[in-house]
């Protein structure tokens, strides 16, 4: 293995990914956050997941405790992941990706089957979306970290421009403190800079394993008009929805959203 990937779609060097592994039988099962997160947003997934399940939390490049790298789009996360199974000795497994993550697994998928068992998507589509992070950047960006004296201090100036303090604590479980300054373990400038790259349309050979897409019911990522594209490159999809949740359906409703996910493992 390994050797394959590089000689096709995903003609890109690499980056080894953090990852942290929870259970030790069954399937293997890797879980690929959202833009800004890291692997732990998954975690309570993961918990569920793991008495039947081998569990990979994953941080995506330029996320968490991965490394950086200039290069960021879904082909180049998708070679991370082909890579990590590698390292793992995994030759196949199933995927659960939420937001970005799940346009990466997504993208898998589309370009190398065999590496997937079952495919779970939350909360997005392989269709192009309009920009709509740009106050998150815009407040980011404002921040000097340098002049930074605690967390509390980030959140409120935060909080001029991100009034919602749901999205200011999942941002804020990226800052942490290195000697004397504060730092995101995003890569922000490389995040912002290639952003086109992560909300464009989504192409390739149809995946024709099983795959659940999970949309939250007050969210607005998965449009009824965008269904016909996701039956064309997942013909076998079966789509649920979560009343009372938005795009953070994970967190918002984890009951509702890890049965969903173990009831479609398990049948």
């Amino acid at each position: 293995m390994g050797s394959d990937f590089e000689a096709d779609h995903f003609n890109i060097a690499p980056v080894p990914l953090h990852y942290r592994v929870l259970g030790e039988r069954g399937d293997w099962v890797l879980l690929l956050h959202g833009l800004f997160g890291a692997g732990d947003n998954l975690g309570a997934l993961a918990k569920a997941l793991m008495h039947e399940f081998r569990v990979v939390q994953v941080d995506l490049r330029n996320h968490g405790r991965s490394p950086h790298s200039a290069a960021m789009s879904f082909a180049a996360m998708a070679a991370d992941i082909a890579a990590l199974q590698d390292t793992l000795g995994i030759a196949r497994s199933h995927l659960v990706g939420h937001s970005l993550g799940g346009r990466v697994a997504m993208e898998l998928a589309l370009h190398h089957a065999a590496r997937v068992q079952r495919l779970v998507v939350a909360d997005i589509a392989p269709v192009a979306y309009a920009p709509h992070h740009s106050e998150i950047f815009a407040a980011l960006r404002a921040l000097d970290l340098q002049g930074i004296a605690s967390r509390g201090e980030v959140d409120t100036q935060l909080a001029q421009s991100i009034p919602e303090i749901g999205v200011r604590q999942f941002l804020l479980k990226s800052l942490y403190k290195e000697g004397d300054h504060w730092c995101w373990r995003f890569n922000l400038p490389v995040l912002q800079a290639s952003y086109a790259n992560i909300t464009a349309a989504q192409n390739g050979e149809p995946f024709m394993g099983q795959t659940l897409f999970i949309r939250g019911e007050l969210s607005n990522y998965i449009q009824p008009e965008y269904e016909s594209t996701m039956r064309a490159l997942f013909p076998h999809f079966t789509l649920k929805a979560i009343a009372g949740a938005r795009h953070w359906l994970h967190g918002e409703k984890p009951e509702e959203f890890n049965r969903l996910v173990l009831q479609f493992f398990q049948n």
